[in-house]
């Protein structure tokens, strides 16, 4: 599997690109933002976008979206519970000083266990709310490797201050949900340097009894 990572947009979130080898379908998790660069991976690997994934609605993982999809025509789609967060984009927009950008409505819900799949490449929906209400991470298990979203960071947790933001959840949704993984996945969060679940189980402060 092709999987190059972007840090894109002015908070360099962490875009990934998912391609198959062999039927040059791809997923795209949270294009933020620099959707140039991300088009010129496509086209280096000469890859198809299939399906345009947000692990959730905070404007540095979603803004560009709607480029992206009017560039590829692939669907793009986050959970439901993230809809209010769309809803208000203009005051997003106003924490971090950009122009607010065009928002598309999810063309399907990211629900918990659903399948993601492109010829080739297949996961499932890991529901983690805590972050935001519709918070989702994407779990690939024949890769062993998670794509956390700002649910789980190493050595940290995604904060919760922000609208639709719970401690409480997000620490269950880590223990319940992500913790339950084998030690040796491999996690990309949103932001900054990769990690695993077993490295996080041991060390990461959030966690400790």
């Amino acid at each position: 599997m092709i999987h190059e990572v972007l840090a894109v947009g002015p908070l360099q979130c962490n875009c990934s690109i998912l391609g198959d080898e062999a039927s040059h379908e791809a997923i795209v998790v949270d294009p933020g933002g620099d959707i140039s660069r991300i088009m010129a991976v496509l086209d280096r690997h000469g890859l198809t976008v299939k399906q345009i994934l947000i692990t959730h609605a905070h404007i540095d993982h979603i803004a560009g979206a709607a480029r992206l999809k009017r560039l590829t025509g692939a669907p793009v789609l986050y959970n439901q519970n993230d809809v209010p967060l769309v809803k208000m984009m203009d005051e997003q927009a106003g924490w971090i000083g950009i122009p607010t950008p065009e928002v598309p409505a999810p063309d399907d819900t990211l629900e918990d266990g659903k399948v993601i799949a492109v010829t080739g490449i297949s996961g499932s929906i890991l529901h983690t709310p805590g972050h935001t209400e519709g918070s989702v991470c994407l779990y690939l298990p024949q890769e062993s490797l998670l794509l956390a979203g700002d649910t789980l960071f190493a050595g940290s947790i995604g904060r919760t201050d922000l609208p639709g933001g719970d401690f409480h959840k997000i620490i269950r949704s880590i223990r319940e949900r992500l913790m339950a993984l084998p030690d040796k996945v491999r996690v990309l969060p949103g932001h900054g340097p990769r990690t695993n679940i077993g490295t996080e189980r041991e060390d990461n402060p959030f966690l400790q009894n």
